[in-house]
């Protein structure tokens, strides 16, 4: 495992960013200095570095505000469809070799010390947490859009245009389930586990300190029932419209028969 000496720090700064909904990383292979595999780690200002994921996360190390501001902007160009105010989450990293690696009471992540692949284990769980927070932000969006539908159909037993703004929420439902499942995995342990299985104790703790697993169990319940509550409201509409156009079937069939009869008894008549 190679160190990064961090300028000789017993503790530095971590900042996890979701910068937006994609990194091209293929662009950047030739800058990898530190570890081209996922996560792949550069260098980033004067005595940091930075993780950077596929799903438009970007984890910094030892960054001052300044560096990290001249950092994003070199990274502009490889950002697909970049948030303007990204979600993040801060932290704190400890090195003693002599510890027991944990995270303290206060927050602090204790590391024995400043090895590549122990960066990328916290860069891991860091932009987990920061995808969910975001993800579990855009959910309590759609139920505040989602209830004055269902309240305005239980009141009146109508939804008024709410038809499109429904399958917008079923689309939105369908995003979030497919980026935290497929792009970012949150379940799944990463591929570095495999080659430092001495790693996964750290990995585990770190998860369990920021509950990644509870959250995501948390945002899929909730994605269910966004899921079910639009679809419920959507087949509702349904039916009420095909019950409609029933009644206009019936109405013009009566039409044609009193047309019918019309002409029979009166304009037909000898």
């Amino acid at each position: 495992m190679d160190d990064i000496s961090f300028a000789g720090k017993e503790t530095i700064n971590a900042r996890a960013l979701l910068v937006g909904e994609r990194i091209g990383l293929r662009s950047m292979k030739g800058e990898a200095g530190l570890a081209p595999i996922q996560p792949m780690i550069t260098t980033a200002g004067e005595h940091g570095c930075a993780a950077l994921f596929r799903y438009g996360v970007v984890v910094l190390f030892n960054v001052s505000a300044v560096e990290e501001e001249a950092f994003l902007r070199y990274l502009q160009g490889s950002i697909h469809e970049p948030h303007l105010t990204p979600e993040h989450e801060e932290g704190i990293i400890g090195f003693n070799p002599q510890t027991n690696e944990q995270v303290d009471k206060d927050g602090t992540v204790w590391l024995n010390g400043p090895q590549v692949e122990r960066l990328q284990i916290v860069a891991d769980i860091m932009a987990k947490s920061v995808v969910l927070s975001y993800y579990e932000a855009s959910i309590a969006e759609v139920f505040d859009r989602i209830e004055p539908l269902a309240a305005e159909l239980k009141r009146s037993g109508k939804a008024g245009h709410g038809v499109r703004e429904l399958l917008r929420q079923i689309g939105s439902t369908l995003l979030v389930q497919h980026k935290t499942v497929g792009r970012v995995a949150v379940e799944e342990k990463p591929d570095l586990l495999w080659d430092h299985p001495e790693l996964e104790r750290l990995y585990l703790r770190l998860e369990d300190e920021y509950e990644i697993h509870e959250r995501y169990l948390a945002l899929d319940r909730k994605l269910d029932v966004v899921s079910r509550t639009a679809e419920s409201l959507l087949d509702l509409l349904h039916h009420k419209r095909s019950l409609r156009v029933e009644w206009y079937i019936v109405i013009l069939i009566l039409v044609e028969i009193c047309i019918t009869l019309y002409e029979i008894l009166i304009v037909n008549r000898p």
